[in-house]
């Protein structure tokens, strides 16, 4: 339930805002107030969740912290046990109450206003109901000086939240839907407190690490899961899935492992203490950390064949934690280089460069999660070591641009998960003595108010999922271009005449290249037109469609903003087709790079 505070004289939003810790434009959005300036004594507010804790200064009594924080006495003598005659002590941690649990109805109050103003909202519809729901009301009709509780309401947001509870008596994965506000169970006795699920691409697969340290998959379309592998030391593994949603890729016994849960074949390369094993956005290529000769962290390149291995950073600096690659592969970011001191780094693969995070206060920045569109990292960054340490919800772009805080959890340090469409922020919060976090919460960047959307049980991992669930796709086929591909349902035909199909989210259009010389040079011809369409430094991947020739072509990091992403897939046609009385050899895919390894892997020729 949201907790409400009263304005009082003298009080301003910065100053409330400041003495809670919460981000002024978060305060402000909570309440939906036009007007900053413009707060009146006796205003409810509705307070997002901030440091609430408060260490006992010599001299302090309750009553004096109870007037600096705004708050009845009895409700902070409540949080703490505290009896009569309030005594406390210096260096005593308090919780503060951020006001009372409930809003007092005001005259010319309706349940819609009230639910419009303190965002109980649903899929972007005021939903009143859910205030109804929490206060046995039986009507619409409310009276002045009556006390309600206002809900958190679920969002109504796309994909699922998959997270580990032990809501059920053991460890457990489990799915939240943010659309209906559901949780469900779908392993039994498999999980660990370690575990961290792995979406597949499509979002039809979860990898997880599980009791005894076995990896499980499981699939998410016929609730079966499968054990492919057993850790001695499963803390802290890294597990990431190939762009055509069936390769698995990790290390395990001082290897590279490949496998591909849907024939369960296996490949091994052999690279001792190799870590944060992951995918290139070509699938012909992995990217991993591991210490040099001298046993300095290193980012390392190499072919999945086991050839071609290339060190990518020239590290001095110690450890490298927490690697991870962008989703576009332009970019990688690691943290180091140890725990009590972590700094977020970003690197440039093109170019080398090094760009860091700036990060919150005590230098303890964890967990850098990269948005599904490449432009911004969110992290946890911890603080408030005075108050018993919490997190700040940070974002910053990908070069250390525009770092912010968005939300407090009271957590020393938390996961952070970004949506499908790189607009929300999922973490954790509520935090026992353990470490422990009790609920999950989500804030809408453009919109930033923290919404609490699951509390029950200890919760130690989240990840939302890739796509919506499930993932809909229609089919395209063309006698013209002879081919037949599966494509995201929601894209529409460009308006233009061109064989193009394009949503908010990606584009991909076909056409053919009538060229007598060999695919390598129709790539090249391509990766490299005058107009630069890739950028100046495109990368230029071999391989095999359907058994035949076939060349990626991934856009380098000065690719122009709009081309969108462009990569392309170049496939020499097993028969030449003819096209208006001329024949064509080649066929081509245009595609975003989020998409072009999902769409090729269903190409099929007619």
């Amino acid at each position: 339930m949201q907790m409400f505070y009263t304005v009082r004289a003298g009080d301003t939003l910065f100053q409330i805002a400041q003495r809670w810790g919460i981000p002024l434009d978060s305060l402000v959005t909570a309440n939906n107030i036009v007007n900053p300036n413009a707060i009146f004594v006796g205003q409810q507010l509705s307070l997002p969740p901030g440091v609430d804790r408060y260490r006992v200064q010599a001299g302090d009594t309750l009553w004096r912290i109870a007037q600096f924080y705004g708050v009845p006495i009895s409700e902070i003598a409540t949080s703490n046990q505290i009896q009569p005659p309030y005594t406390i002590f210096p260096d005593q941690l308090l919780t503060i109450p951020r006001g009372v649990p409930y809003y007092f109805v005001q005259p010319g109050d309706t349940l819609f206003q009230i639910a419009r103003r303190y965002n109980v909202i649903t899929g972007g519809n005021v939903n009143y109901q859910l205030i109804m729901q929490a206060n046995n009301l039986t009507s619409t009709t409310i009276i002045p000086g009556q006390r309600l509780v206002i809900p958190y309401a679920p969002p109504g947001e796309d994909g699922l939240l998959a997270y580990i509870s032990n809501r059920s008596g053991s460890y457990d994965l489990w799915l939240y839907n943010p659309s209906n506000d559901t949780n469900r169970q779908v392993t039994f006795g498999l999980g660990e407190s370690y575990s961290v699920p792995y979406w597949s691409p499509d979002s039809n697969r979860i990898a997880f690490i599980g009791k005894n340290g076995i990896l499980y998959v499981v699939n998410m379309t016929n609730n079966t899961f499968v054990a492919i592998d057993q850790y001695s030391e499963p803390e802290g593994q890294h597990l990431n899935w190939a762009p055509d949603n069936r390769r698995l890729v990790y290390s395990n016994r001082n290897e590279i492992v490949i496998y591909d849960v849907v024939n369960h074949q296996v490949q091994r390369i052999n690279h001792p203490n190799a870590r944060d094993v992951q995918w290139l956005p070509s699938g012909q290529e992995l990217l991993f950390t591991a210490p040099d000769a001298t046993g300095t962290s290193q980012i390392y390149r190499i072919r999945t064949d086991g050839t071609g291995l290339q060190q990518v950073t020239q590290n001095t600096e110690g450890a490298m934690n927490f690697v991870r690659l962008s989703p576009d592969g332009r970019y990688v970011l690691y943290a180091g280089p140890g725990a009590s001191i972590s700094i977020i780094y970003a690197v440039e693969l093109a170019t080398g460069r090094v760009f860091q995070v700036p990060g919150g206060p005590l230098s303890k920045n964890y967990n850098p999660t990269w948005s599904p569109n490449s432009t911004s990292i969110a992290y946890s960054a911890t603080s408030n070591a005075e108050q018993g340490y919490f997190s700040q919800i940070r974002t910053s772009g990908r070069q250390g641009e525009n770092d912010r805080t968005w939300a407090i959890s009271d957590c020393f340090v938390t996961p952070v998960t970004w949506s499908p469409d790189s607009r929300r922020i999922a973490y954790l919060s509520d935090c026992n003595e353990e470490g422990g976090a009790n609920e999950i919460w989500m804030l809408n960047l453009d919109h930033p108010v923290p919404i609490q959307l699951v509390t029950d049980g200890n919760i130690t991992a989240l990840v939302w999922s890739h796509t919506t669930l499930p993932t809909e796709t229609t089919t395209y086929t063309s006698t013209r271009y002879q081919v037949q591909l599966q494509y995201p349902a929601h894209w529409q035909k460009a308006t233009d005449g061109r064989e193009r199909y394009e949503g908010a989210d990606g584009f991909f259009q076909v056409g053919a290249i009538a060229y007598d010389g060999p695919l390598g040079d129709v790539c090249q011809s391509d990766a490299y037109h005058q107009l630069r369409p890739y950028g100046s430094n495109p990368q230029i991947v071999s391989s095999q469609i359907q058994g035949q020739p076939a060349c990626m072509i991934l856009p380098s990091a000065d690719q122009p903003p709009q081309m969108q992403n462009q990569a392309a897939v170049i496939v020499q046609y097993p028969t030449p087709v003819v096209i208006n009385n001329n024949t064509y050899r080649f066929f081509i895919l245009w595609a975003d790079v989020g998409h072009i390894n999902q769409i090729t892997a269903t190409l099929r020729f007619l």
